[in-house]
């Protein structure tokens, strides 16, 4: 494929531009293919036979932290463990809406109250029976006081849930207050053995999913092997191995020279191939994590300047793709009450200037030096997009110091109990949402308990909690009233954009992508030409 280099001298943007990512729309939840010929066919025909024909090889690329099904709701860990190893009560399916998984049915019982009906026949890796105890227990651990669980602090933040075991395969679930969408959270909870610690975080996963996790050798690799005793239908791919490579033009190459078969993840300027690259949009928003409650960032002046100082436009079809959506709010236009009435703030660089200087004459101190973090391998040329950011702030007048760090000491900064830093701190984040609905982000960006959350507002607490617990076109109304309450009045953060992920594939592979791939990589849905 043709690509030219495309430059914006002004703030140094440059990068390769193709025409793979053009015309996508955020309605559409399935990737599009580029094209294919039928040489091109032949060719992984004949090469496919030199592969093993029932094993896989995912090159991702960052290492995981640590393989504890509660964290999946991370991404770099969901795509691993997420439907692989660990399974939900309930699955969101692009395309089809929520359907079973370990629950076969459920039903609203009233007053908060939802009974689950669960799958007979089931066990875990291990050999244990698959109960509604188990369920119990992997909702109360997610809950955990004694360490913390991405799953339950993203997920079910603001809210108690209790439990009530009818018999081994009935449960009911009771959430204060009423959680009327609470069987798609149920989408959320990767269900662990009863007998799993407790206390701390697991280091060989025990599931109920079609592949049990075999190694973890550090800096390596993963393996998975699919189960003989799965309750579902066997999967084509026998074993996968994952390995890391952070980067994207390797991860592009390996696949492209039969030494991997997936990059779930690549850059732009390495979808090169029309035969094995796809592009979707990946559900995920990237934006700034501003400290409210230390200057200057707490004065909303020096918030608004450092929207209007970021040339959000530049980035897109140079460092990001073609199609890469202006962000308004935490949540992609898929969501429900996202408001598409929201304008995003435009390039202003002398109305930031002019922002900075207002509130220096009040005597906020905008010369204070703010260290951005950002995250190493957090998207495709993410190093580079913090640089010309840093660049344009400091531009408009702002003292700006930037760190990239790993991603575990990237999330001591983003997440409560926050790293002492002696200084206001901004934390660049992208944020995964495919699930339909803001309670899956708002109360743990937003609320002022939640965990990732700059902000402490209590009018912001009361209107999450409202539109938490509203239905139908009410809920909708409200959660846009509280997207505008956020862009608007508070000024919270800097949003920047809806992001466009590219993943290539190999030829031998029949799989095509789509808005969950950037979060969970089901193998079960992979099968081999």
């Amino acid at each position: 494929m043709d690509s030219t280099r495309v430059g914006c001298g002004r703030h140094g943007i440059g990068g390769s531009r193709g025409a793979i990512a053009g015309g996508l729309k955020w309605e559409e939840t399935m990737p599009f293919k580029i094209g294919r010929t039928f040489a091109a066919l032949l060719a992984s025909t004949i090469a496919g036979q030199a592969y093993a024909q029932d094993a896989v090889t995912v090159v991702l690329s960052e290492e995981l932290e640590n393989v504890e099904p509660c964290m999946a709701a991370k991404s770099n860990i969901g795509r691993v463990i997420l439907q692989n190893v660990s399974e939900t009560l309930t699955e969101l399916v692009p395309g089809e809406g929520l359907q079973p998984r370990l629950a076969t049915a459920w039903e609203d019982k009233g007053n908060g109250t939802w009974s689950f009906t669960l799958r007979d026949g089931v066990t875990f890796s291990d050999g244990s029976t698959f109960d509604a105890a188990d369920v119990v227990f992997s909702l109360e651990r997610n809950k955990s006081d004694k360490f913390v669980c991405e799953t339950g602090a993203k997920y079910y933040g603001g809210m108690e849930l209790t439990t009530n075991i009818v018999d081994d395969l009935t449960v009911e679930i009771t959430s204060n207050p009423p959680q009327p969408i609470l069987p798609l959270l149920m989408s959320t909870l990767a269900v662990l053995p009863s007998e799993a610690n407790a206390d701390a975080f697991v280091d060989q996963p025990v599931g109920t999913g079609p592949y049990s996790f075999d190694e973890y050798a550090r800096g390596e690799y993963i393996k998975l092997s699919a189960r003989d005793d799965y309750w579902g239908e066997a999967p084509t791919v026998k074993s996968a191995t994952y390995v890391f490579r952070s980067e994207s033009a390797v991860r592009a190459a390996m696949v492209a020279a039969g030494e991997a078969d997936i990059a779930p993840n690549i850059a732009l300027q390495d979808a090169t191939n029309p035969e094995t690259d796809y592009s979707y949009p990946n559900s995920e928003t990237v934006y700034m994590r501003l400290d409210l409650n230390t200057a200057p960032l707490d004065d909303v002046r020096v918030r608004q300047a450092m929207n209007y100082a970021v040339d959000k436009e530049a980035f897109v079809g140079t460092i990001l793709a073609d199609g890469t959506l202006l962000a308004t709010g935490m949540t992609p236009p898929s969501t429900i009450g996202y408001n598409h009435d929201l304008t995003p703030y435009s390039y202003d660089l002398e109305k930031a200037k002019e922002l900075l200087a207002a509130a220096a004459a009040d005597g906020v101190p905008v010369d204070a030096e703010i260290t951005v973090i950002g995250r190493l391998e957090n998207f495709a040329n993410v190093t580079e997009t913090m640089e010309a950011l840093t660049s344009m702030w400091q531009e408009a007048g702002l003292n700006i110091k930037l760190q990239m760090v790993e991603t575990a000491e990237w999330n001591e900064y983003y997440s409560k109990p926050f790293a002492e830093s002696g200084g206001p701190i901004v934390v660049e984040a992208m944020h995964d949402n495919a699930n339909g609905d803001p309670v899956f982000s708002m109360f743990n960006k937003y609320a002022s308990e939640g965990v990732q959350s700059g902000v402490t507002d209590t009018k912001l607490d009361g209107m999450i909690a409202e539109a938490t617990a509203a239905t139908g076109d009410e809920r909708e109304s409200l959660w846009k009233d509280t997207f505008a309450y956020v862009f608007n009045d508070l000024v919270a953060d800097v949003f920047l954009w809806h992001m466009v992920g590219f993943t290539r594939v190999n030829e031998r592979l029949d799989f095509e992508p789509s808005i969950k791939t950037n979060s969970e990589l089901q193998l079960s849905q992979i099968k081999f030409k």
